[in-house]
């Protein structure tokens, strides 16, 4: 088998259920309960303008050789309704990976949302698209349509590994990974963490907040509090 050259055309796929509960979570919930080293580097950020708040759905990943947009085509092809496909792109950000014309075929495939480790072009149609897409800026130039590339392996996209079938959470504050072996065990203590934490938000904004946590952690830090100027 060609290494480098390959489309997987299955994958390890999460329990759907449990993928909808996910993308009622605010990803800063959600990573708070994975020890905070799930989120995309914010260079992958929220390009377009979709209505749902959170959006969650299965990863169908592309390892793409530099601006080169082949084999994210054919993962175009392949998606199923709620992919959310990944790209990772070899750190490259002086050709676009797409533009308006993949945009608007994903919309048709009704694909879940694009999730870009590279810039996009047309991106004056793409900040008004009811749909989610995450890239690293934007670009006049073009990208290639030579490969090589591989579609449903492994990849690195924002300093994140992906696997095929990893649950995708993305919101305003960015995009997180759920290792799909992970999701329900995540789910379990994510929904009580995101209740836990709308309660801290009112009682931060009525006054009734419990700050004593603050100076506790300083006397276990050994910062020093001292009533005087410094000189």
């Amino acid at each position: 088998m060609p290494i480098g050259n390959r489309v997987f055309l299955k994958r390890k796929m999460p329990d759907p259920k449990i993928v909808e509960r996910l993308g009622m979570l605010p990803t800063a919930n959600i990573a708070d309960t994975m020890g905070r080293s799930c989120a995309l580097n914010p260079r992958v950020y929220l390009v377009s303008q979709p209505k749902r708040e959170i959006t969650a759905g299965p990863a169908l990943t592309v390892k793409a050789r530099a601006g080169d947009n082949l084999l994210i085509h054919k993962a175009l092809d392949i998606a199923h309704e709620g992919d959310v496909i990944v790209v990772s792109n070899e750190g490259e950000s002086s050709r676009a990976l797409m533009g308006a014309i993949m945009f608007n075929y994903a919309k048709f495939k009704k694909v879940g949302a694009l999730v870009l480790d590279g810039p996009i072009r047309d991106v004056g149609e793409a900040k008004h698209m009811d749909f989610p897409i995450y890239a690293t800026g934007s670009t006049p130039g073009g990208p290639y349509k030579e490969g090589p590339g591989e579609v449903n392996v492994p990849i690195s996209c924002g300093e994140v590994s992906v696997n095929p079938g990893d649950v995708i959470v993305m919101d305003e504050d960015g995009v997180i990974v759920i290792p799909r072996q992970d999701a329900d065990g995540v789910l379990a203590v994510a929904e009580p963490f995101s209740r836990q934490d709308a309660d801290k938000v009112l009682a931060a904004a009525t006054g009734k907040a419990k700050r004593d946590w603050v100076d506790k952690q300083l006397r276990e830090k050994g910062i020093e509090v001292i009533d005087e100027c410094c000189e």
